[in-house]
């Protein structure tokens, strides 16, 4: 089993993978966000981008643009969005503004327009980051919760008392939203919200895929100890272990 991850630290440094095949752009985009404190993942196509979340873990956010050589950015996104709710900024020069609401209604939180002015991007950056909170775990490519389970989200599987076990990409997003507010109460509302972003779901949908990630998870299921259910409310993940 993987070493467990420490709980999450504001002060340590918020992971951005940023997805540009222009190698001038690209070389901006990473001098600008390093020195507004991030760590940044530069990867000049899609492939080599989902490689790189395989090896690394998840960032905080992905910039990507939207023109890539090979897979294009929002198929991209849409691929991790898939089994995450990853926050993603779009970068474009497309003019078609009917382009751009598709990325914002399907999965991007904001976008940037080409050319852009750097002290915009990062402000754009900070401020997504900002709206979506702090991760309650450390990203790490395998997270560990207790002694009992940990979770490699890009490879969308659990250990269960070092057993591995395959997720749904439904299950894996859903631990994904609860884990990234760990502590907290998640609602019904916004949970259907993010795991079906573009579809009219019905909470007995929810309660389906609860039922079957416990069943994957849980040491009792009957008597959840991870997804815990708040009636009337929602559901919470346990806060992070100091």
């Amino acid at each position: 089993m993987p070493e467990k991850s420490s709980a999450f630290d504001e002060r340590s440094a918020r992971h951005i993978l940023a997805v540009e095949d222009d190698p001038d752009l690209l070389r901006l985009i990473r001098r600008e966000l390093e020195s507004a404190g991030f760590e940044v993942w530069a990867c000049p196509t899609a492939e080599e981008a989902l490689e790189s979340v395989a090896r690394r873990g998840l960032p905080h956010l992905a910039l990507v643009d939207i023109l890539l050589p090979g897979m294009d950015g929002m198929t991209f996104a849409r691929k991790l969005h898939e089994w995450s709710d990853l926050p993603i900024v779009m970068l474009t020069s497309v003019d078609e503004e009917e382009t751009v609401v598709r990325a914002i209604d399907s999965f991007a939180e904001d976008y940037i327009r080409k050319p852009f002015k750097p002290r915009e991007m990062v402000a754009r950056v900070e401020r997504v980051c900002r709206r979506m909170g702090s991760f309650a775990y450390t990203l790490q490519p395998v997270i560990r919760v207790d002694d009992h389970l940990a979770i490699d989200f890009a490879h969308q599987k659990a250990a269960v008392d070092g057993r591995p076990v395959p997720l749904t990409s439904t299950e894996t997003k859903l631990l994904f939203v609860l884990m990234r507010n760990a502590g907290r109460v998640v609602a019904t509302d916004f949970l259907l919200r993010r795991l079906w972003p573009s579809d009219e779901v019905f909470e007995d949908t929810l309660r389906v895929h609860v039922h079957r990630l416990r069943s994957k998870i849980e040491p009792e299921p009957s008597r959840p100890r991870y997804v815990v259910t708040e009636r009337g409310s929602g559901y919470r993940f346990p806060p992070v272990q100091t």
